[in-house]
This record gives C-alpha cells, sequence and structure tokens, in this order.
C-alpha cells in the first residue's frame, strides 16, 4: 500500500500558469533557432520562424498578465519567477523567430522591393 502523502503534492495554477508560459517561451526559442539554422543551410524554416513568433507572442503575453496579478515578491510560491523567465524567453523566441522571417523572405526574393520603382540611369 503506497501512502496518500507521498501524492499529496499537487500544483496550483499559481505555478501552473507560467510554467505553461515558459515551456511555450522555450518551445519559441528551440522553433527559432533551428529555423535559423535551417536558413543558414539555405532548407526553408519560414514555418519554424512562424511557430516561434506565435509561441514567443503568446508565452510572453501570458507571463506579463500573470507578472501583473502575481501578489507578493520572488519566492512566495506565487510562480513570479516563472512567469518573468516566460516573459523573457518568449519575447527572445519571438524576435529570433521575426529575424527568420525577413531572412526567409529576403531569401525568397532578394531583388524584389514591392512598390519600388526602378531608378532611373
Amino acid at each position: 500500500m503506497i501512502p496518500t502523502q507521498l501524492f499529496a503534492y499537487e500544483v496550483g495554477t499559481g505555478r501552473l500558469v507560467p510554467t505553461v508560459a515558459a515551456v511555450l517561451g522555450v518551445v519559441s526559442v528551440v522553433a527559432a533557432a533551428t529555423a535559423l539554422a535551417r536558413l543558414r543551410r539555405g532548407s526553408p524554416g519560414r514555418a519554424r520562424a512562424a511557430v516561434a513568433v506565435l509561441t514567443g507572442l503568446v508565452g510572453a503575453a501570458v507571463g506579463a498578465l500573470h507578472v501583473s496579478q502575481a501578489a507578493g515578491g520572488l519566492g512566495t510560491g506565487n510562480g513570479l519567477a516563472g512567469a518573468v523567465l516566460a516573459v523573457v524567453l518568449g519575447l527572445v523566441g519571438a524576435v529570433a523567430g521575426g529575424v527568420g522571417l525577413a531572412r526567409s523572405r529576403a531569401r525568397r526574393a532578394p531583388h524584389a522591393v514591392p512598390g519600388a520603382a526602378a531608378a532611373p540611369r
């Protein structure tokens, strides 16, 4: 028989929400890094870069919302550290994903600038 006190710990929403947001931030950073690596090798990485931007922005927004609503400071058990980590990782992943999107767009049409007229000679 297993004592029930071994399973008495449960993660409340105060820690679960910022943990999920931080995981989204990590997914964003990993997706951006793989997109940039694929673009460097010449492979398309546009979808991964878009995933990085989307998950990064969602993770940063959820983390920022939790930071604004958190009562107490760091170490009080309300998930403030996880929320701050989610904001940082989400923003890093979103910016790196944006760089990947810009590089993939520049790679597709290196000389075409939409709406630009040809310079007179």
